[in-house]
Formats: C-alpha cells, structure tokens, sequence
C-alpha cells in the first residue's frame, strides 16, 4: 500500500519581496519545520500586496494541498492586506477577534496603549482561531487548513514552533548527499536507473563550476533511512565502477 504524502503551499506575500528590497528567508524555513512535520512543501508562489492576487492563489493552492500557509502582510500599515484577502477568498467577513484583542492590548499597555493602526492585528476572518506569538502582541492566523504568518522571519518562526506537532502528516523526508566531480551529462542514464530501481526513492543532481572543474552533488531523498544509505551505497558503486570517486557529504 503506497504511504501517503501530506503536502502544503506556500504564498509568500509582499512588494519588496518581488521588489528584490527584501530577501525572503521563510521559504527555507517553512519548508524545513514541514518536512520536520512529515509534510512536503510542494509548491511556493510570491504574489504582491494586491487583494486579487492573493484571492487567486490562495484559492488554487489550498484546493490542491493539505495545508496552506502564508507569510507577509499582516502588521499594522495600510497595505497589510493579507486578512482582507483570505476572508475575501473564504466568503467570510473580517472581525476584530477578541483574544487578539486582549493579547495587543497587554502588549501595547506600557508601549503607548492600542491605536487605531495597531488594533489591525486583531483583525481575522470569521471562525479563525489564533496562533501564539510569543515574540510579539499580534498572533498568527489559522482558519481550517489555511495557516497565517508573519512575513518578520524571526517572528514566523516562533509561531511554527506553537503549530509543532499539531498538524496530521506523514514520516519526515530523510536525505543524504554524495558528490563526484563528474560533468552530470555523463552519468544521467547512471541517477535515473538508481532512481527507478529504488521505489520510494528521489535523486536530485545539482552541478556545479569551482576551480577550473565540473562537479555534481547528488542528494537522494526517501522516507526510510534504511532505503536512502542503501541507494546511496548503489549509486556510489556506480559511480566508481565508472571510474569516478563519490565523496560522501558532497563536495
């Protein structure tokens, strides 16, 4: 019986990440706590601060993954769109929700009290609950399998760490990585021949250029240790039985 593999999107929100003014650094780390989790992040789309775009995204995304989730766009400025958006793509009204409310309030009691702008925080689409943020008074969002993040990575991760080990997923992704200073052309047939022969197994190559030379690393992924060490020992086999050295780790 084949396992089953739990999947998320991933819309990463805002102007000045498209813009190249800001470097996202949530990809990375939203994918590793998901692969932690047992769920693979499958796919990832950048989208600016315009409610259509992020209407349409989140609504082809969360019709064909497990999980959704978002990062950007919900602070306190006129252009922290991503609540109006989601409630927009759900059918359902925005509300200022109480808890949230209550944790700004707190928050903001010896920062000069909650204004009008910071009030904005609280604000989620009706029948969502909230996620701790404990680095900060605004909470994350969660409606169903739709998960709202801060686009501050710091902060983003913080409000992973509260999901740990709240969402159904499978086994976690295990990998192991072996180089060869080998043009990848030259052994392709050798990658795709491992990969079918080992079912359940995925090979990536990623060549590269460094001191006058060509170079791979192969990075082979699977769910069972046992199944990734012994396609790592076939595929390193192959590649000295061609009269390449593997280098175990990479190069």
């Amino acid at each position: 019986m084949q396992e089953r593999i739990w999947t998320a999107a991933l819309v990463v929100i805002g102007d000045e990440i498209l813009s190249g003014r800001t470097q996202d650094k949530n990809i990375a780390q939203v994918a590793t706590w998901l692969n932690a989790q047992g769920i693979r992040l499958a796919e990832v789309r950048v989208v600016p601060d315009k409610q259509d775009a992020i209407v349409e995204a989140v609504n082809a995304l969360r019709a064909r993954n497990d999980y959704l989730f978002t990062t950007g766009g919900i602070g306190p400025t006129h252009d922290d769109i991503t609540v109006d958006a989601i409630a927009a793509a759900l059918a359902v009204p925005v509300i200022v929700h109480p808890a949230a409310r209550a944790a700004l309030d707190a928050y903001y009691a010896s920062k000069g009290g909650l204004t009008e702008a910071r009030l904005r925080m609280a604000r989620v689409p009706e029948g969502a609950d909230l996620i701790v943020n404990r680095m900060s008074g605004a909470p994350g969002i969660r409606w169903g399998n739709i998960f709202i993040l801060a686009g501050v990575p710091h902060i983003a991760a913080g409000m992973l760490d509260a999901l740990t080990g709240t969402l159904e997923g499978g086994l976690p992704v295990i990998s192991r990585t072996i180089g060869c200073w080998v043009a990848e052309s030259e052994v392709a047939d050798l990658l795709g021949d491992t990969e079918r022969a080992q079912d359940g197994v995925s090979i990536g190559s990623y060549p590269f250029f460094r001191e006058g030379r060509v170079g791979a690393n192969f990075v082979v992924r699977a769910t069972d240790p046992a199944l990734v060490d012994r396609c790592v020992a076939v595929l390193a086999e192959g590649l000295e039985a061609r009269g390449f050295e593997a280098v175990d780790g990479g190069i």
